[in-house]
């Protein structure tokens, strides 16, 4: 039976969703469960990724061992995944507002694997017209391995020209290209060993592809805000990344979701996302920003739970900070102090 309208926030697909299958070939570590009562959170890392939209001054000289402390303090705070984002070169002519600092997500995120014991890894997003999907499937597949079923792989469409061009992949057809890829990647990143796919783009048979990912089923999060993405959400997806959809655009969204998934038949969960506004735990002695929000926990956690009301499953915080220790302590009082009233 199709869905009929947005699904109550009691019966939240995180309930019924494929993160929350076991898998028979599931190593010994403890990946973060997915409980559909609260309200979600998870972070895209600093220093990984350097844009000036976003990134922090202190980030410029940190490195691997500070984003091994974000990692971990994410881990112990309940966080349920940490973010690393993917761009192969970034042109000149970008540069000064993206900056060329951009970590590789699949070494990213293997890197943390090791050093954290519970915290999902999501690749937000991989732009994976830029690679066959075999390629993309062994790098992924591999990295859900090793981590023990900890993998989200969240996907996206790309916006630089260039870096297509550089690679030999079609920038213009980048929409169609992820739609198939999408469909290759459900099917390599499969049980069998050897996959198949027969489709306009890639066509593949016969080839073997080992070790399997842990997951029976590796959840596919699609990225992007355009009505293209939505529906490639919709459609094709396990979940949904809007990229910085001011709140009152949400609903909006989240019903064109829902529709479209209905006028299509679809009944499975989908798991809503939303990137908010910045956040400070407390009163800052600093500008922190107009758009900030901050102050006590609960009014902090209050502020969040409007997300939840829109059908929002999970949300993706970012906390203004000065330095690493800052950081940590915002990261460590979010899970002590606000998570606990996001209920």
């Amino acid at each position: 039976m199709a869905r009929t309208g947005r699904p109550p926030l009691n019966q939240s697909p995180l309930n019924q969703s494929p993160l929350n299958q076991s898998s028979s070939n599931q190593s010994p570590s403890n990946p973060a469960p997915w409980d559909p009562a609260p309200l979600l959170y998870g972070m895209q890392l600093p220093i990984q990724s350097q844009s000036t939209l976003y990134a922090e001054p202190w980030e410029a000289d940190a490195g691997p061992g500070e984003l091994v402390a974000v990692a971990r303090a994410a881990d112990r705070a309940g966080f349920a995944y940490v973010a690393s984002c993917d761009h192969v070169a970034v042109p000149r002519r970008l540069a000064d507002a993206m900056s060329t600092i951009w970590y590789d997500p699949v070494a990213t995120l293997a890197y943390l694997a090791g050093v954290t014991e519970r915290v999902r890894l999501l690749s937000h997003v991989a732009v994976v017209g830029l690679r066959h999907p075999l390629v993309t499937a062994k790098q992924y597949a591999t990295l859900d391995h090793l981590s023990g079923g900890r993998l989200i792989l969240g996907v996206g469409a790309g916006h630089v020209a260039e870096e297509f061009e550089a690679v030999g992949a079609d920038f213009a057809r980048r929409g169609a290209v992820l739609d198939e890829s999408i469909d290759a990647l459900r099917a390599a990143l499969g049980a069998d060993e050897f996959p198949v796919h027969h489709g306009k783009l890639y066509d593949f048979e016969g080839l073997g592809q080992r070790p399997r990912p842990a997951q029976e089923r590796v959840p596919v999060w699609v990225g992007g805000s355009s009505p293209a993405a939505v529906r490639r959400a919709a459609l094709r997806g396990d979940g949904w990344l809007p990229q910085g959809d001011p709140r009152e655009r949400l609903p909006e969204q989240i019903a064109r979701l829902y529709r479209i998934r209905e006028e299509a038949g679809i009944s499975a969960p989908l798991v809503v996302g939303a990137i908010t506004e910045p956040l400070y735990v407390g009163t800052p002695d600093w500008h922190v920003g107009r758009r900030t929000v901050s102050g006590a926990p609960e009014a902090v956690a209050e502020s969040l739970r409007a997300y939840r009301a829109m059908g929002v499953h999970q949300i993706q915080v970012r906390f203004r900070a000065r330095g690493l220790s800052e950081l940590v302590d915002q990261i460590t009082a979010f899970g002590a102090d606000v998570a606990p009233h996001l209920d």
